[in-house]
């Protein structure tokens, strides 16, 4: 049986890069996109290099030209697409009072749009495959998160579209895992937009204490995949939030107030 093929977006970045390693260690076939410029060929060399086949593909996830072009070149190079990872993602902070619509907009083209014109390319591929999607959301996806609206915004749509086509497939063989992790050890929040669309200043970045490594989510998202997993919180801090923010939300509220603000 041939190695699967698994497609991944924002590959070049920390989780993107992670969860390539990790394919690559399971012998998976990568297809890794990410933007122009953003070192996705010479992680697919690097990988190539440690004996996995890979091959990168510059893809804005904002522009439908560019998503069509490379998911076709990924189906003409490797015949199809078993997994796509839509891990494509960007942030910002301030207050909403303070930020502009334009800058909310943005987020929202990457992070919700972009996944859903990778999805809507690779969707013929995946449902003859009986594949898999893997979603990179939030904690934020599925409580607030105070200074990022469009981002927590954009996280919570994501779960409205995917369990919407989780349930349309659902005599397909698809199958959606949903990811939630908590803060993670990228670069997402060195990159943030700040209120007009700006880089985000030093002095509007909110610090986080202990966040998780990239390696490890990567683990946990591998092996929730292959359990069918449909929901992955991870780690331990997010399954706390999850709760916390469903049995006592003014409790969740004060302490992600406290963390964020």
């Amino acid at each position: 049986m041939p190695s699967p093929v698994v497609t991944i977006t924002g590959a070049a970045g920390g989780l993107g890069r992670a969860l390539a390693r990790r394919y690559a260690r399971d012998g998976a076939r990568l297809a890794l996109l990410d933007r122009p410029g953003a070192g996705v060929e010479a992680l697919a060399a690097e990988l190539t290099d440690a004996g996995c086949e890979a091959s990168g593909y510059d893809c804005d996830v904002t522009s439908g030209a560019q998503v069509e072009s490379a998911i076709a070149g990924v189906l003409e190079h490797y015949g199809g697409i078993d997994v796509l990872v839509n891990n494509a993602g960007i942030t910002h902070l301030g207050k909403f009072i303070d930020t502009e619509v334009d800058t909310i907009r943005q987020v929202m083209e990457v992070n919700f749009f972009g996944a859903i014109a990778c999805t809507k390319s690779a969707l013929p591929s995946l449902v003859e495959r009986r594949g898999r999607i893997i979603v990179l959301s939030s904690v934020a996806g599925i409580a607030p998160l105070a200074t990022r609206t469009g981002y927590s915004a954009s996280k919570h749509a994501l779960h409205g579209f995917f369990e919407s086509l989780r349930a349309e497939h659902a005599a397909d063989g698809l199958r959606i895992t949903m990811v939630c992790p908590s803060f993670i050890d990228t670069a997402i929040g060195d990159h943030a937009l700040g209120p007009q669309g700006e880089q985000a200043s030093d002095g509007a970045r909110s610090g986080v204490r202990n966040p998780a490594r990239p390696q490890d989510v990567a683990d946990s998202i591998v092996r929730a995949a292959n359990a069918d997993r449909r929901i992955l919180l991870t780690p331990r801090e997010a399954r706390l939030s999850y709760w916390i923010a469903r049995l006592a939300p003014p409790l969740f509220e004060r302490l992600m107030i406290r963390r964020t603000m």
